[in-house]
């Protein structure tokens, strides 16, 4: 806003660029970077000075949008549906959105009573493919449950597929989550998510760039995805294509320094290359909500460490457990033998084997020691356990 203009100026000239400049339109940010959204609008409705840079013909075409555009109107129908339009100025307004440039929302409308500005501070991108397996489906709607439960927003699309399962899963949890739309706030789509989208109204946040009873179209989904990928602290990727419009959003994520994840699936399963392509690249792997906390939340927020069952025998001392592991598992053994195995003295094997003995581990034969059958099945274990 230039020194000295009228907010409700800066509000209804914000409302009116919404309807004539295309999400993402990096030559209309740095309009109203340059110029101020006063001066933009002004040239726009007069149609007499054309703005830097604009061809004749995207220049009628911007005019007559904007001759067009009724924001009052617009500001009358998000108040219907139950939305509010956050600008830049305004206190709601995520600051981690300005990282776009120029190719940051002229604002967005958001339903909702949740703060979107504080829900965004901690909160977790969740996408990936529409056409996804059931191992996707409750991968992402497990994923986006622990989140929830450890008090973090999930964010996504609201697509069918990943997007529809994992706000699902944050929902299970009564936890929080929001759809970010490529479409009017006041027109659920796709059509079958209707419920599910006026659900996370009432319950989290339903955001978008576009006016009130706007369509999608396939561009908009696409630049949709920026605003996911900046609003979140991180996004995790679960199944997707080498084609999926979802990485888009995770290479979003990559280039403003945001954290990118990816949950792996089936190396045979097409769905899962596109996850697997950043795998090799700029993402971290994933598998629980856990792992996606120890990137995305503070210093020491650890996700606990991966280990095998502990057996029995990995209780025993190293000394003792080199002597269990000399004895042949077919025949007993002297002690002379298994000492030459570990290789020990003598007297320090038949001080272990004793040892052993009570623990049930071994038993004598004559001047030999043989393994007992608890003694056997714990070596099997641990072979395949390795």
């Amino acid at each position: 806003m230039t020194t000295g203009e009228d907010p409700g100026d800066e509000l209804l000239g914000r409302v009116l660029l919404c309807r004539v400049l295309e999400p993402g339109d990096e030559a209309g940010g740095r309009w109203v970077r340059e110029l101020g959204v006063g001066e933009v609008v002004r040239r726009l409705r007069d149609g007499v000075r054309a703005l830097p840079g604009v061809s004749e013909a995207r220049w009628a075409g911007l005019v007559a949008r904007a001759r067009r555009a009724e924001p009052e109107r617009d500001l009358a129908a998000a108040r219907a549906a139950g939305a509010r339009f956050v600008g830049p100025h305004d206190t709601e307004w995520p600051r981690q959105l300005d990282d776009l440039g120029d190719a940051r929302p002229t604002g967005l409308w958001v339903r909702g009573r949740p703060s979107l500005r504080m829900w965004a501070l901690r909160s977790v991108a969740v996408v990936g493919a529409r056409a996804c397996t059931e191992y996707g489906t409750h991968m992402a709607a497990t994923l986006a449950a622990g989140l929830a439960e450890r008090g973090w927003v999930v964010v996504s699309g609201g697509a069918y597929g990943i997007d529809g399962a994992a706000h699902r899963g944050a929902l299970a949890a009564r936890g929080a989550t929001a759809a970010v739309l490529a479409c009017g706030v006041d027109r659920p789509y796709p059509r079958g998510h209707a419920a599910l989208i006026s659900r996370i109204a009432e319950q989290g946040l339903v955001v978008g760039e576009l006016p009130p009873g706007d369509h999608p179209t396939p561009s908009r989904f696409i630049l949709r995805n920026r605003v996911i990928a900046a609003l979140t602290t991180g996004t995790v990727v679960v199944e997707a294509a080498a084609r999926s419009g979802s990485l888009a959003t995770a290479r979003a994520a990559a280039r403003l320094g945001r954290f990118t994840m990816g949950v792996p699936g089936p190396v045979t399963s097409a769905l899962s290359a596109g996850v697997h392509e950043l795998l090799r690249g700029e993402a971290t792997l994933v598998t629980d909500a856990a792992e996606v906390v120890e990137l995305v939340g503070d210093m020491g927020e650890l996700a606990p460490a991966r280990r095998g069952p502990v057996l029995p025998r990995d209780l025993l001392e190293p000394p003792v457990r080199a002597v269990l592991a000399a004895l042949p598992g077919d025949r007993a053994a002297t002690a002379e033998e298994v000492a030459l195995g570990t290789p020990t003295t003598r007297d320090e094997a038949i001080a272990r084997l004793y040892e052993l003995r009570a623990l049930g581990y071994v038993e004598r034969h004559g001047d030999g020691w043989k393994l007992t059958r608890q003694a056997v099945m714990s070596v099997r274990r641990g072979h395949r356990a390795c």
